[in-house]
C-alpha cells in the first residue's frame, strides 16, 4: 500500500524534528507544538532539562505558574488545535554558570516564518521572556523587561509581553506586584478572547 504524502505543514514538522542545525552538547530533542488552526501563540525560551527529557514543553513548575496566569487548564494548554507553543530555541541549550544557556540562535531565524505562515489564525502571540521580546517586537522593546512587560498596551491585540514564568523570577514578581495585580487580569481576558469561539 502507498504511503499517503504529508501535508507541507507536516512536512514542515518534521523538518524540525530532525533538525541538526546547530551543535549542542547532547542529542537534539526539538520541542514545538502547532497545527494550522492554532488562535493563540505561546512564544518562550527554550525547553528546560525536564522537557528535554519528556518533550512536552512547559512541562516543569515555569509552566505551572504560566498556566496559574493564563487561567487555562492542563488540558486547555495542551490543546493544539487552539494554542500552539513555539520556543525561540526549539532544543534544551545546555546548562550555564547560572542556570541554561540562552536559547540556540539558528532556530527562530531559520522555521518561526515558515511556522507562521501555516498559522493564519493566530489572535495573540505572548512573548514569554526577553529574548522572544528582543526578536518579534524588532527594536519597539523597552529599555528593561519591566518597562516592556508594564507597556503591554502598546503591543496588543497582536503581542502581549511577559517575564518569564521561572522560579527564579520571584525576585522580579516580588519587586513588580503591579505584574499581578494589574496585567495578570488584562492577560487572561486576553487569552479568553483568542480563545474565544
Amino acid at each position: 500500500m502507498p504511503a499517503i504524502p504529508l501535508s507541507p505543514f507536516d512536512s514542515l514538522l518534521g523538518d524540525i524534528a530532525d533538525c541538526r542545525a546547530c551543535t549542542l552538547p547532547h542529542e537534539p530533542r526539538p520541542v514545538v507544538r502547532a497545527t494550522v488552526g492554532a488562535r493563540l501563540l505561546i512564544v518562550g525560551q527554550a525547553p528546560g532539562r525536564r522537557v528535554h527529557e519528556t518533550g512536552i514543553p512547559w512541562n516543569d513548575p515555569s509552566g505551572d505558574q504560566l498556566r496559574t496566569w493564563l487561567q487555562l487548564t492542563p488540558e486547555q494548554f495542551y490543546d493544539a488545535s487552539r494554542v500552539a507553543i513555539v520556543p525561540m530555541g526549539f532544543c534544551y541549550p545546555g546548562k550555564g554558570s547560572h542556570g541554561d544557556l540562552p536559547p540556540r540562535r539558528e532556530c527562530a531565524p531559520l522555521w518561526h516564518a515558515r511556522l507562521l505562515d501555516f498559522m493564519p489564525d493566530i489572535r495573540l502571540t505572548l512573548l514569554v521572556g526577553r529574548h522572544a521580546q528582543a526578536y518579534y517586537l524588532k527594536g519597539r522593546s523597552q529599555p528593561t523587561l519591566a518597562d516592556t512587560v508594564a507597556a503591554y498596551a502598546d503591543y496588543l491585540p497582536q503581542w502581549m509581553p511577559l517575564p518569564h514564568p521561572s522560579p527564579r523570577n520571584r525576585f522580579w514578581l516580588r519587586q513588580h506586584p503591579w505584574f499581578e495585580a494589574e496585567v495578570v487580569p488584562v492577560l487572561r481576558q486576553q487569552v479568553a478572547m483568542a480563545l474565544a469561539d
